[in-house]
């Protein structure tokens, strides 16, 4: 289950979405993700699907790859349709105790799960297409402004590209600390709620030593390097908006303006 979580993973290409501007591919995110809010019927959720599959399909990224992703949130898509869909209100076409399923229910369950995959899918491929290096730089741009106001955005920028970064990082620590457990004898699938917590314990202790102690390793390397912030700091490939951006705003653009329209006239 650990080795399905892929977020934060990048994975190199040389399609026409790997090679967008970061900064265009983060504000696209942003437009995809209002569009998906806005989205009200499944005729406006359908064209935010084809958005996403279309850039899917560009990207190259396998299938197989966003469907596992998919995986390990289950429970929690489960978990939200579920409470959508006796908690909804509307006329009960079945009713048994306490609950009822109304036909209100089952269309906002139906969306919700829509938009939670959508939302996943949608955002993993920012970090699926984009290295983290030109995640910080195109951030660190679009949050430049910030800068007169003295908000330290080169840090917050750094700070969440080496999040990223390091997330596939503690999953694979993880995946190698339980498989020593369970050598050990250690079980994490028996036993009630409470047993299973207990049993994380001899998980959780090596793993938040080993996070602390790469963390002390980066700013060691980081210090020899005499790094010193943004100030001053040359960048190997500087960033230029080509027309295949201009094209991706576009598309990004039209996305937005179908779903509008959709929303407004009921469609």
């Amino acid at each position: 289950m650990l080795k399905d979580i892929t977020l934060g993973q990048y994975f190199p290409g040389k399609t026409v979405v790997h090679r967008l501007d970061p900064r265009t591919k983060l504000v696209l995110v942003i437009v995809y993700i209002v569009a998906l809010f806005l989205a009200k019927n499944f005729l406006s959720y359908g064209v935010v699907l084809v958005y996403l599959i279309a850039v899917i399909e560009i990207s190259r990224i396998r299938l197989r790859v966003i469907l596992n992703s998919l995986r390990p949130l289950l429970f929690v898509i489960l978990l939200t349709a579920i409470l959508n869909l006796f908690y909804s209100g509307g006329t009960p076409i079945v009713s048994f105790w306490i609950f009822k399923i109304s036909k209100e229910g089952i269309v906002n369950a139906a969306f919700m799960v829509l938009r939670i995959t959508m939302l996943i899918a949608g955002t993993f491929m920012l970090t699926y297409t984009t290295s983290p290096i030109a995640l910080t730089d195109g951030l660190e741009n679009l949050l430049s402004p910030l800068k007169k106001l003295k908000a330290p955005v080169h840090e917050l920028a750094m700070m969440m590209s080496i999040a990223l970064r390091f997330i596939p990082t503690l999953i694979e620590e993880t995946d190698k600390i339980m498989s020593a457990q369970k050598a050990r004898g250690a079980d994490f699938e028996s036993g009630n709620i409470i047993a299973r917590a207990k049993a994380m314990i001899p998980i959780l202790v090596p793993l938040f030593i080993s996070a602390f102690r790469r963390a002390d390793e980066l700013a060691t390397a980081m210090e020899c390097r005499c790094y010193h912030g943004g100030e001053g700091r040359t960048r190997l490939r500087q960033l230029r908006y080509a027309g295949r951006d201009l094209g991706a705003y576009l598309t990004g653009a039209a996305l937005l303006a179908a779903v509008i329209v959709l929303r407004n006239f009921g469609l």
